[in-house]
């Protein structure tokens, strides 16, 4: 066998893995969604959630080309109101934006819609959250559960809305979760 193979298509093995994904990556800056009401969604995760203001953007648009489409996929006359930017505890930043637009859609997509999405949250005591919540008016969906398989295991879970229906999810789990007991490898924890 050519001694060169021997070293030349394990090294190619290894630098295909070194080199996936986007070059100089190294995790999730901020989660960005759109609301009715940039006010009432500051508020809400201001003063229930818990969150923290740092700065606002805006306004961007209406402009005389194709710039908003070019750029962002909307409409091109749309309009960036205003964004806020806020960071939840040991997390992503979150940018809520408020748009206008001739074509905007005003119905809050279902999980189960393209596009549907979520914000989770980790708690340490999800029944003391769960009250939390509901002492503050917010609708919780059923009641938390906990994983008892997979690699969620160990993970307790609950749905909640916003004010104007965006969902969001509760999750705790202070003991870990079923997938550390198969490797040493861990999935980004806020706990940490």
């Amino acid at each position: 066998m050519n001694i060169k193979k021997l070293f030349v298509l394990p090294l190619l093995f290894l630098c295909s893995f070194a080199n996936a994904g986007m070059p100089g990556m190294q995790g999730s800056q901020h989660i960005g969604f759109t609301v009715p009401n940039v006010d009432q969604a500051v508020s809400f995760f201001k003063d229930v959630i818990g969150c923290e203001y740092f700065y606002s953007i805006g306004p961007f648009g209406p402009f005389d080309d194709n710039w908003m489409t070019e750029n962002l996929n909307v409409h091109e006359e749309a309009v960036i109101n205003v964004a806020h930017l806020l960071r939840c505890g040991n997390g992503p930043a979150l940018e809520i934006f408020e748009y206008s637009s001739p074509d905007q859609n005003t119905q809050q997509p279902k999980n189960s819609d393209i596009g549907g999405h979520h914000i989770a949250f980790y708690v340490d005591d999800m029944d003391e959250a769960v009250e939390y919540l509901q002492s503050k008016g917010v609708r919780v969906l059923g009641e938390p559960h906990t994983f008892t398989d997979t690699g969620m295991k160990g993970l307790t879970w609950v749905y909640f809305l916003a004010p104007w229906g965006m969902q969001l999810e509760i999750v705790s789990y202070p003991y870990g979760q079923g997938y550390e007991q198969n490797t040493g490898r861990r999935m980004w924890d806020p706990r940490y």
